[in-house]
């Protein structure tokens, strides 16, 4: 199975083949606030509360670089909307405009991202029911709200995925979560460990194969850790907090170093962390590395090691 195939937009074989510090910046992901209205057990919160001037000036420098796609998250990244309403402006044109939400903003709210361009929405559903979903977000009622922004949004056409994160308590309800999650007509279903659940997660088998993300990671037997030797992904991704970039969105949210400061040598910074990195003997990479990341990094060395070969 492709990686290009399985809803990870950037992860095709013709980016590893062609990626460099040069090529485009296919993915990046800007966190503009820490308040959040939940409290989920599992939130590695961080962030700042950006103005819509820093985030216009990021998402800027990023579209001089070639920006592709875009995401928008924080905390809960509607919390801070004249930030986010900046943000979707400055990046109007290109091909997917994200937000990561947990699901309780107002409707108007959501249409109005979809009317001035947002065309990707992540939401978070780690229940099938409101007892465990409330008790997840720590507060009460939010279950139905959240799934019926699921069930509106989904209703304009817009790409939407769902996010299950697994904890403990959620483990046996798997399954059920899964199914709950295909009744809501979504187009992807994304489950994952939490960064630190230490257990094994099984995807149950016999589970929906129409949702390419969920396939993909049914077939995943290590969804963290054990990454390749080096992550030339950072090479044209990138995930920024304040006036920082930093390798990948895990790296920052585990409270990994920033690579450099958000500037016109983004790129260049960037390309030498990658030439002085190991991934291997880094603490973070070396127990959070998702499952798609690692395969996109091994194919892209292999390509390279082979185009080498070719050489005369």
């Amino acid at each position: 199975m492709k990686l290009e195939d399985i809803g990870f937009y950037t992860l095709s074989d013709d980016r590893a083949k062609n990626s460099s510090s040069e090529s485009p910046l296919w993915r990046c992901e800007l966190l503009i606030t820490r308040k959040c209205n939940f409290r989920c057990p599992y939130c590695r919160s961080v962030g700042q509360e950006l103005t819509a001037e820093q985030v216009s000036k990021t998402v800027s420098l990023w579209r001089k670089m070639g920006l592709k796609n875009v995401r928008f998250s924080g905390g809960e990244p509607t919390l801070n909307l004249p930030a986010l309403i900046s943000g979707v402006f400055a990046a109007r044109g290109c091909e997917h405009i994200a937000v990561s939400t947990n699901g309780s903003a107002g409707r108007e709210t959501y249409q109005m991202l979809i009317d001035i361009g947002v065309n990707d929405f992540s939401v978070s559903l780690d229940a099938c029911c409101a007892s465990v979903g409330d008790k997840l977000a720590g507060r009460d009622g939010m279950f139905q709200e959240v799934v019926g922004n699921i069930k509106y949004i989904v209703s304009t056409g817009v790409y939407v995925t769902v996010g299950i994160v697994v904890v403990d308590e959620t483990e046996e309800q798997l399954k059920s979560v899964i199914a709950y999650a295909d009744s809501l007509g979504v187009s992807d279903i994304r489950p994952i460990p939490a960064a630190q659940w230490k257990n094994t997660l099984s995807i149950p088998v016999g589970t929906i194969k129409k949702y390419p993300i969920l396939k993909y990671r049914s077939q995943s037997r290590l969804f963290r850790g054990g990454p390749a030797e080096k992550c030339p992904l950072l090479l044209d991704d990138m995930a920024a907090m304040g006036d920082d970039h930093y390798p990948c969105i895990i790296y920052m949210r585990e409270g990994g170093d920033p690579i450099g400061k958000i500037g016109p040598k983004m790129r260049e910074e960037r390309h030498e962390w990658y030439k002085n990195h190991t991934p291997r003997t880094d603490k973070i990479c070396s127990s959070q590395c998702l499952d798609v990341c690692r395969e996109y990094n091994t194919r892209h060395i292999n390509f390279q090691r082979e185009a080498t070969h070719d050489r005369p």
